[in-house]
């Protein structure tokens, strides 16, 4: 099979786990006599530095056109300015946007070896396999409008968050669907005791849930979802809840994994390419130190493989071959005090793993 992958760098450590998780999509190409090929694109600060905006409608217009993309992260101390017009994460926002990805899917399943890398104890860890389906296009951070001014002397700043029926709809239904192949579970999240967007969402999921009578659906409100996440959250199958909410909760979810390094994701719509990166962001403060954690990005190449590519066998190649590696020990700074590899190191140890997987 032939395919075409932008790729999406960033800023940060966005190269050096971007550039190991390339390294292994071109392995299983290798291996599996697939023919990848690869297109690097400017996003987030670098693409300010060299053309004024946080993502061209040159890059847009090639992620459209490729089969899958692979995102590193964008962000960093100098495009830190909250006056600046021009803002990295603006780039994350026009290509969800712009692409049609509407459903971020973020799974968080604690590896048995890395069960000491957690805060929590070991025992509220047993059983524990969550999927949050994130609502990505609308919410607060598409909402207008949106203004910072000053009135009778007094700043004030207003963003909105605007939710429509069709909207909510569609992202209920897809994490339906996804529990029925898992263990057909899903706990719609929101704050609709308080905010008029969300009893919107509880009304219209009420009404999705319905119509999906093989699920156990539920509702939860989001700071008791954010307790629930950390005293049961092996109660959780599928997580669905808005854009802000998602972002937020995803990141505590990833305490349970034992680092935000592990975490991957996937960006889908309703056709077209999708987009794939890992939870964490640029890591400014250990850029270039060759430390970073890649296997959050090499999993989202799995999810690549298996969500655009239709490739569930090598999927499961390069997920077992990040399984073996840390069965056998191999652990990055943050996972481990004690005999650490590098980023370089633990995705060599990742791809000799991949190749005895595909060999064997």
């Amino acid at each position: 099979m032939k395919a075409r992958i932008a790729t999406l760098p960033g800023d940060g450590i966005g190269p050096e786990v971007t550039g190991a998780a390339r390294l292994v999509l071109e392995t299983i190409a290798k291996l599996r006599q697939h023919e990848f090929s690869f297109e690097e694109h400017l996003i987030g600060g670098c693409s300010i530095n060299s053309q004024g905006v946080a993502i061209s409608n040159d890059t847009l217009e090639a992620c459209r056109a490729a089969d899958a993309v692979l995102l590193g992260a964008v962000g960093g101390p100098q495009w830190d300015d909250p006056d600046a017009k021009v803002r990295p994460e603006q780039g994350l926002l026009a290509i969800r946007k712009g692409m049609g990805l509407f459903a971020n899917l973020r799974p968080a399943c604690p590896h048995p070896e890395l069960l000491e890398s957690s805060p929590l104890k070991s025992e509220r860890l047993e059983g524990v396999d969550l999927l949050v389906v994130r609502e990505l296009t609308g919410g607060i951070y598409f909402g207008e409008p949106r203004l910072s001014d000053t009135i009778d002397g007094c700043r004030r700043a207003l963003d909105t968050m605007v939710y429509w029926d069709y909207e909510v709809e569609r992202i209920v239904n897809l994490a339906c669907q996804l529990a029925t192949e898992r263990r057909g579970k899903v706990t719609s999240v929101d704050k609709a005791n308080i905010l008029e967007p969300s009893r919107l969402w509880r009304q219209v999921a009420t009404r999705v849930g319905r119509i999906h009578p093989e699920i156990c659906f539920e509702h939860q409100l989001v700071d008791a979802a954010a307790m629930r996440l950390i005293t049961q959250p092996a109660a959780f199958d599928v997580i669905v809840t808005s854009n802000m909410f998602g972002d937020i909760l995803t990141d505590e979810a990833s305490v349970l994994t034992g680092s935000l390094g592990n975490l991957p994701s996937a960006s889908l719509g309703e056709g077209g390419p999708g987009l794939y990166e890992p939870v964490h962001g640029s890591a400014p403060d250990i850029t270039g130190q060759g430390i970073a954690n890649p296997i959050g990005a090499i999993l989202s190449a799995a999810m690549l493989l298996r969500h655009s590519l239709g490739m569930e066998e090598e999927a499961q190649d390069v997920e077992a071959a990040v399984d073996k590696t840390l069965i056998d020990g191999c652990r990055t700074a943050d996972l481990s005090d004690d005999n650490t590899l590098s980023t370089e190191e633990i995705t060599d140890a990742i791809l000799e793993r991949l190749e005895d997987q595909c060999v064997s």
